[in-house]
């Protein structure tokens, strides 16, 4: 196994030895065969059947699966430098089947000739990252279907949803996840909880407030304030623009334009909603508003409301909450590394149980990917020995027609990427996502021809 492996299992606790040591193959196979089918990156009938196996196994589970993982992010989070950004997002992994098969449905799909099911695993990540953007790894996971909330569509329909307690809703998952990360990083203070909207729950602002941590959301709800006779949307309309701040903003077509931003902010009393007023505390909160002059063209514009229990005292504080919150994006991006690198919806396993086993073991593959990309971006002056073995570095040297020398990591990225069909062109951006876990299996396959050949010479 790759020096990496080692350390993302180093922590994990199975109750057999061998499911600890099929992992390790599993993530060795999967990450130098990534999105490939499992049969293909196992290469033989018995690997194959042995992660099938593995899949099913009642002993395994994801929490049991991660819980390596789960340590190496708390460890590495305790070795970076100031805050540590959580992000969260849910998403949807889609399989076509004819039959559910125990897995819950998403929706009947009308295709040219018949009707099939679609059937979906959802999952609640929380990704750590760095304020500049170098993804520490996950620091808590929740997968389930819909079958377990089966009758709610038609429950909102009678019943405000705001009213319904959080206990049975799916957006239980952000208050379980907030606190579960907080345990793991084990520094409340320096955890930032960001969210999108889906985020903008009254019950997240208490839950982080009780954990002692910070949190910063985009809100859509206009929730009343101070005492219950105005709303933030106009209280922040009496206040004065506060200053401005230009960001670069990537269009549907991948160009590169400069937007501004007129940013408003105010510290005020918000009142939980009317029904869970006995419930739940009011809240002093800071709310943020970043609005785009003018109207782009190619684009809607941007205008992001955001509320946060973190101190703002002037424009350079709310400025950097901005900054803080264009990283959750990131969060984005690892679940695209998953469905499209890895191919995670291409799974052919019929069970919700086998299939969260295989999400949770391709999430550290997924993170692997994301983290070399991030790592060249972020650090680009480290040593390449940080993310490659002496045999990797070996034949990228090699590939770069050059002798043997102690290269940067962007220097080793870079012929990587180069596998991959990056083309290196002046004005080109850095190696994304694509080119990296493509740069990566072309590489898997040169080490082992490069070993076949060794073994040949040497026999």
């Amino acid at each position: 196994m790759d020096g990496w492996i080692d350390s993302e299992l180093a922590e994990c606790q199975f109750s057999d030895p061998r499911l600890k040591a099929r992992l390790g193959q599993l993530l060795t196979d999967l990450s130098q065969r990534i999105g490939a089918t499992t049969p293909a990156a196992c290469q033989d009938w018995a690997a194959t059947k042995a992660a099938y196996r593995f899949f099913d196994n009642p002993r395994v589970d994801d929490q049991i699966i991660l819980a390596g993982h789960f340590a190496a992010t708390a460890s590495r989070a305790s070795q970076a430098n100031g805050p540590i950004l959580v992000l969260h997002d849910t998403t949807e992994f889609s399989f076509q089947r004819s039959t559910p098969d125990g897995i819950g449905s998403l929706s009947l799909i009308k295709g040219r000739h018949a009707l099939h099911t679609v059937c979906g695993v959802l999952l609640h990540s929380s990704l750590a990252v760095t304020t500049e953007g170098l993804p520490l790894g996950l620091a808590a996971v929740q997968f389930w279907c819909r079958k377990e909330f089966k009758g709610t569509n038609a429950r909102n329909k009678r019943i405000n949803a705001t009213r319904q307690p959080i206990e049975g809703k799916e957006s239980r998952r952000w208050l379980d996840n907030l606190t579960e990360s907080t345990r793991l990083l084990n520094d409340p203070a320096r955890c930032v909880h960001i969210g999108d909207r889906g985020g903008d729950i009254f019950e997240l602002f208490c839950a982080a407030n009780e954990a002692n941590t910070r949190f910063l959301v985009r809100i859509h709800a206009n929730r009343r304030v101070g005492r219950g006779d105005t709303t933030i949307a106009a209280k922040l309309a009496r206040e004065p623009i506060r200053g401005t701040h230009t960001v670069e903003v990537r269009n549907a077509q991948g160009d590169v334009k400069t937007a501004t931003l007129s940013i408003r902010f105010l510290t005020t009393i918000i009142l939980p909603p009317v029904d869970k007023a006995r419930r739940y505390p009011a809240l002093a909160l800071t709310v943020i508003e970043a609005r785009e002059r003018g109207t782009p063209k190619d684009r809607e514009p941007i205008h992001w409301k955001l509320v946060t229990n973190c101190p703002v005292h002037d424009l350079a504080a709310a400025i950097e909450k901005l900054d803080w919150y264009s990283q959750r994006w990131k969060i984005e991006t690892f679940h695209k590394v998953l469905k499209s690198g890895c191919q995670a919806e291409q799974s052919k396993l019929r069970t919700t149980e086998r299939l969260i086993n295989m999400l949770a073991v391709l999430c550290v593959v997924g993170w692997r990917v994301f983290w070399l990309t991030m790592m060249n971006r972020t650090t680009p002056e480290a040593p390449a020995e940080t993310a490659f073995t002496l045999e990797e570095m070996t034949i990228l040297n090699r590939l770069a027609g050059e002798p043997a020398k102690p290269r940067t990591l962007a220097e080793s990225v870079l012929i990587l990427a180069k596998l991959g069909g990056y083309l290196a062109r002046a004005k080109d951006p850095p190696p994304g996502n694509i080119v990296i876990w493509r740069g990566l299996i072309r590489l898997a396959d040169i080490l082992l021809g490069f070993q076949m050949k060794r073994r040949l010479v040497g026999n």
